[in-house]
């Protein structure tokens, strides 16, 4: 590999972005603090990095220097960093498992069991011709003659005809395409594609899991997360945000509060809002229409009490029919302290 850096316009080093910067970043820092931060990232996030590691060459120690200051402000000084793809494996070495860190590496070198033109196959062709109806024809046809030929075949079937027959026209054609060339595609489409798409799904998963959670026991809820928060604290964060229960109700602005018990039978609330204290039984009854609170206010004043099952089993239902609304756009579960004046 080339110890020549890139050179801007001007003849200067070229300023490094994107996944080249984290490489860099991730290499100054030191292998004990860059494997705590790479234990966050995905396969397809660390195939970036590793490829940019791979690539990065010779980064000049001012250049490392900026970037540390942009991100820290400060940097211990010396050398600039000298890299090259046995950085990027023995920076993955400890993170992941030997076969995986193979999986990973042996991209650089075109090796890959499962290469990034096979998982790009996998994509929605849906997906996938809506991403490539944007590009260059030549760049498509080249795309397209190193998928697989069944997700070809799928994505071609996507466009109008026209752009298929110049498509086709184009790919038998095609010559061979420089190596330089070559891996910027893949790397665009890496990151576009597989490393988004990844994030969609991941972002799906957590969806589903917020919604098993948000149906459990209340105790049950916070024990599940007490626990994940002790393996996997980020993961249990990013799922906390994404629950809803009777408790946060409150925090729905009057307008949403108001849609929601629009569709709440009457007994029903009563239910739910027996053992509440005065602040959220009052935020609940103020959102109701005349007739509906004194109903309400009676009921709860009659001091009858109900099983806990029944009462836990009304809030539950309050609470799917939120998540239910908020699906379809007739109400939204921000908080109504966002729009709080500060002082």
């Amino acid at each position: 590999m080339s110890t020549e850096f890139a050179k801007s316009e001007d003849g200067g080093p070229k300023p490094l972005a994107g996944p080249a910067k984290v490489a860099a970043l991730l290499l100054a820092m030191g292998k004990p603090l860059a494997s705590r931060i790479l234990k966050h990232f995905d396969q397809d996030e660390l195939r970036l990095v590793t490829r940019s590691v791979a690539d990065l060459g010779v980064v000049p120690m001012p250049m490392v220097e900026d970037m540390i200051e942009e991100f820290a402000g400060q940097f211990a000084h010396g050398g600039g960093l000298m890299i090259s793809a046995g950085d990027a494996e023995h920076l993955l070495s400890g993170i992941l498992s030997p076969e995986e860190i193979s999986d990973i590496m042996s991209d650089l070198t075109g090796n890959s069991n499962q290469s990034i033109w096979q998982r790009l196959s996998s994509v929605s062709e849906n997906l996938f011709a809506t991403y490539l109806i944007k590009e260059h024809p030549q760049t498509v046809a080249v795309i397209l003659t190193k998928v697989t030929p069944v997700c070809a075949a799928k994505v071609m079937g996507q466009f109008p005809r026209e752009m298929r027959n110049e498509l086709m026209r184009r790919m038998v054609g095609i010559g061979m395409v420089m190596e330089p060339a070559m891996r910027v595609i893949e790397s665009t489409l890496q990151e576009d594609l597989l490393v988004n798409v990844s994030r969609n799904n991941r972002a799906a998963h957590n969806g589903r899991m917020a919604d098993i959670i948000n149906k459990l026991e209340r105790d049950q809820m916070e024990d599940v997360l007490q626990s994940l928060a002790e393996a996997r604290p980020k993961t249990a964060e990013i799922l906390r945000g994404l629950l809803f229960t009777f408790d946060d109700i409150i925090k729905l602005q009057p307008k949403s509060r108001m849609a929601l018990f629009d569709q709440v039978p009457t007994e029903r609330v009563v239910l739910a809002l027996k053992g509440t204290d005065s602040v959220f039984r009052d935020a609940i009854l103020s959102t109701l229409s005349s007739r509906a609170r004194r109903m309400v206010e009676s009921e709860l004043a009659n001091g009858v009490p109900a099983p806990q099952r029944e009462v836990v089993k009304a809030r539950r239902v309050i609470a799917d029919l939120a998540l239910e609304m908020a699906e379809r756009g007739e109400l939204e579960l921000n908080s109504g302290d966002d729009d709080d004046e500060v002082y």
